[in-house]
């Protein structure tokens, strides 16, 4: 039986989220601030509501898809705010990209106002959501995973309860930290490549096939033609913006602060796709990195 589900977030992940929650026979309610992502939505069949309250008024399970922490807080806190409108006992599933911290004072909150609630964000990007192949990694109690799951199935592929509250935006942090700095590494191996006079479809052979092998060489290719699918096909169309790799690099630089932990390769990542967020690379996908790579290796060997 379909439940009611409210969805405030309708951007690239969250409106083609939400259509798949409707695909799955539940009625949605959404709302967000841009018109053209509500008029998406409403051409998948999500009901589109004046308000996030409104959106939330009856609602079994509230799904937030926001840019920040600050977004979510705001959104939950205050009289005209979700969890003042919920219904007590409302299931919580806040599937945005946010510091851990502001992820278990989330939890904190819910708790405080009477409901349950899960991290749960997700990797696989726009197309993942726009398939339904998103991985979730989930932060709260069995009980709630075990509710959530059937909703989270609608929209993803891969769910991992990954412990308790925050233990998702962990997760999260961890993987694209990974992420990030293997998208480095692949790209200057390209870029060596090249300029030795070795073609890329050989070094994607070998290295694809060999200890080499990772998900920024086989899905995510920065060259075109190996992986037909990749960005590096499309003039570097995202995908997974360059903007979004530095939010989620500067998030785990905060989470290494916090734990105290020396992590070289990470902060060298944050630093380089930072810079690579302030120009062009922000609306670019993030595996056009490698176009940076390519014209400082020219100004080297220029010099």
């Amino acid at each position: 039986m379909g439940k009611n589900i409210a969805f405030i977030g309708l951007g690239h992940m969250g409106g083609p989220m939400a259509a798949n929650l409707v695909k799955a026979g539940h009625h949605v309610a959404g709302f967000d601030l841009s018109p053209e992502a509500l008029d998406a939505a409403r051409s998948a069949g999500v009901e589109i509501a004046e308000s996030a309250a409104q959106a939330a008024a009856g609602a079994n399970i509230i799904i937030t898809m926001l840019p920040a922490g600050r977004h979510v807080i705001g959104a939950y806190e205050g009289p005209d705010g979700l969890l003042a409108t919920a219904s007590p006992g409302t299931l919580f599933l806040e599937c945005s990209t946010i510091a851990v911290d502001d992820a278990r004072k989330v939890h904190e909150l819910l708790a405080a106002a009477g409901h349950r609630g899960l991290d749960a964000p997700v990797s696989g990007g726009t197309v993942g959501a726009e398939n339904g192949t998103l991985t979730f990694m989930v932060g709260g109690g069995a009980t709630d995973f075990a509710a959530a799951e059937p909703i989270l199935a609608a929209m993803g592929q891969r769910i991992v309860h990954c412990g308790g509250p925050g233990a998702g935006q962990v997760a999260k942090v961890c993987n694209n930290m990974i992420l990030g700095v293997s998208m480095i590494a692949v790209s200057e191996a390209f870029v060596l490549g090249e300029k030795l006079g070795l073609s890329n479809e050989a070094l994607f052979d070998v290295a694809s096939a060999a200890s080499g092998q990772c998900w920024a060489l086989t899905t995510n290719c920065p060259v075109p033609g190996p992986v037909p699918g990749s960005p590096a096909n499309r003039d570097f169309a995202p995908g997974f913006a360059g903007s979004l790799m530095a939010k989620d690099l500067d998030l785990a630089v905060q989470a290494l602060a916090t734990a105290g932990v020396e992590a070289k390769m990470g902060s060298a990542a944050e630093e380089i796709y930072r810079n690579f967020a302030a120009g062009d690379g922000a609306g670019r996908d993030f595996s056009g990195i490698i176009n940076e790579i390519r014209a400082a290796a020219s100004a080297e060997a220029a010099a």
